[in-house]
């Protein structure tokens, strides 16, 4: 299993560049996303993307994502302290999202599949598996040297 952030599943969706590496993640049955990651798929579908909230979950259901794996209360706290960690407003803005995202992937033994900087650096800092995605504009993160 991979676990998705909420990204992954945006821009596979929309067809960016992170598409053609969510894609086989997905028809093998391969992918996850947290609870929390689900909410902010559907929050982006329904309120930015102007999706009607049935076919928004139709969408992610066909998708195999809408069993979304439960946030437990030992993954929150990890989560919690993993951002107050890390975060920082200009350097590191990761969100909660994110950090739920990590600690599950972190908890499950699997990757993280993300095309977010910061949560990669984070990831790399805390030797969590990460799958990098290229972001919307086809780049992909390297990690720095050392």
């Amino acid at each position: 299993m991979t676990v998705l952030d909420a990204y992954a599943v945006i821009a596979y969706l929309r067809d960016e560049p992170a598409a053609d590496h969510v894609r086989p993640l997905l028809e093998a049955g391969d992918a996850a996303l947290t609870a929390v990651g689900l909410a902010e798929v559907l929050d982006h579908l329904v309120r930015l993307a102007n999706a009607e909230e049935d076919d928004a979950v139709l969408d992610l259901a066909q998708l195999g994502l809408i069993d979304a794996i439960p946030v437990e209360a030992r993954t929150g706290n990890a989560a919690g302290r993993l951002r107050a960690r890390r975060y920082h407003r200009t350097r590191c803005p990761i969100s909660m999202a994110d950090c739920i995202a990590a600690e599950t992937a972190r908890v499950v033994r699997r990757p993280l599949a993300t095309a977010d900087p910061d949560l990669l650096d984070v990831c790399l800092a805390e030797r969590i598996e990460v799958i990098p995605l290229p972001g919307s504009d086809g780049t992909t993160w390297a990690q720095p040297p050392g």
